[in-house]
């Protein structure tokens, strides 16, 4: 049975759920499985479903942001993660986001990546699994109805953009693996393992200064990791509550741990004394990737963005060691000097030039000075 202290929700029976679905996503089969795995499911759990087969970048943003979503009790994104990307960023555009916010949300594995699939996955307790049997377990969750909160991390870059994110940001070698693979699409999940090798062999540092807030005591203690073995499904997107009074009603929250981007973080931050990386990454999830166990402590709504860097000066074999020893979540056990990982409530990474791809939750920013 759930913990107490975790709120959970219901889906009312029957369910409406709007399923948004990019045919094109991973390997270009997302269509097919929805009919084959996920509708039957669906049907029998007495689940009605609108498709909404998005046609462009954008189409889901702008349905969500424009569209009057009353009608349904759930959304339902059946891609990678860069659809609910564009789905969160939607919802928060509208000047009823608070309350739109609160509609169940729930991710059905379509895309190579499918992070947040294999991490809600692996919070409801199931075995490592890929392809049609995540697909199976998702869809599963999906019928049981049951929802809990998960965090949104709120991101502001130096030319003024504000992001809202659910799963992870990152500059550097994840983040060129992840945009320089865009062309093996068709492979699936195995043009990760190409991208990693193509980078490998051409082994990039980036300079830059990186700050954090740690999550330490001071801060007010971490909610308790939850429990991985009780059943969990795709989360509301939850929102960090800025303090009383300080915002016009239909405003986006306060970002109250964060200085302008322009001023010196505040003195209780750490700064990194390094600022020479391979890569810089702050993951709010588990998982990276059906086969990358990144942040294993990681829970859909800890307070917590699990910030990893390596420093420059790692060696190609080293570096490979650790992507391995990843996809079974053990690389903090290879002690490696260059890895360092820091749970943070917020962060700041200034890029001395505009060099390397940026990428949230998986999509290509510009690369600036960026915090969360």
């Amino acid at each position: 049975c759930p913990l107490p202290g975790d709120s959970y929700g219901v889906l009312p029976r029957p369910c409406r759920a709007l399923v948004l679905l990019n045919p094109q996503s991973g390997s270009g089969r997302a269509l097919d499985d929805f009919q084959a795995v996920v509708q039957p499911m669906l049907a029998e759990a007495e689940m009605a479903t609108t498709i909404f087969i998005t046609e462009r970048p954008h189409h889901a943003h702008e349905k969500v942001r424009d569209e009057d979503l009353s009608q349904w009790d759930t959304l339902v994104v059946m891609s990678g993660d860069g659809l609910l990307y564009e789905v969160v960023n939607g919802l928060m555009e509208r000047p009823d986001w608070k309350d739109t916010m609160k509609k169940p949300l729930c991710i059905l594995p379509g895309g190579s990546g499918n992070a947040l699939a294999a991490s809600i996955n692996y919070y409801a307790g199931y075995d490592h699994v890929a392809k049609k049997k995540l697909l199976t377990n998702c869809t599963f969750i999906l019928c049981k109805g049951l929802h809990t909160q998960m965090d949104l991390v709120s991101l502001s870059t130096a030319s003024g953009k504000r992001l809202f994110s659910f799963l992870g940001f990152g500059w550097g070698f994840i983040s060129d693996v992840d945009i320089d693979s865009e062309k093996y699409r068709w492979l699936g999940n195995a043009r990760f393992t190409l991208g990693t090798l193509q980078c490998l062999a051409k082994l990039r540092v980036y300079q830059g200064r990186l700050s954090y807030l740690p999550a330490t005591a001071e801060q007010g203690p971490l909610p308790a990791p939850r429990d991985p073995h009780v059943p969990v499904t795709n989360g509301q997107a939850g929102h960090i509550h800025p303090p009383a009074g300080t915002e016009a009603p239909g405003s986006l929250p306060t970002d109250s741990l964060l200085a302008p981007l322009g001023q010196p973080v505040p003195a209780h931050w750490t700064v990194v004394p390094e600022e020479e990386f391979v890569l810089v990454y702050a993951i709010y999830q588990s998982h990276l990737g059906t086969n990358l166990l990144m942040a294993p402590a990681a829970r859909l709504h800890d307070g917590c963005i699990h910030l990893f860097y390596m420093k420059a000066g790692i060696s190609r074999v080293a570096l490979l060691k650790l992507f391995l020893a990843m996809s079974r979540g053990t690389h903090l056990d290879l002690n490696c000097p260059h890895l360092c990982y820091v749970p943070v409530r917020a962060f700041r990474l200034e890029p001395r030039v505009a060099a390397g791809i940026m990428t949230v939750d998986g999509e290509a920013l510009a690369c600036e000075p960026v915090q969360g």
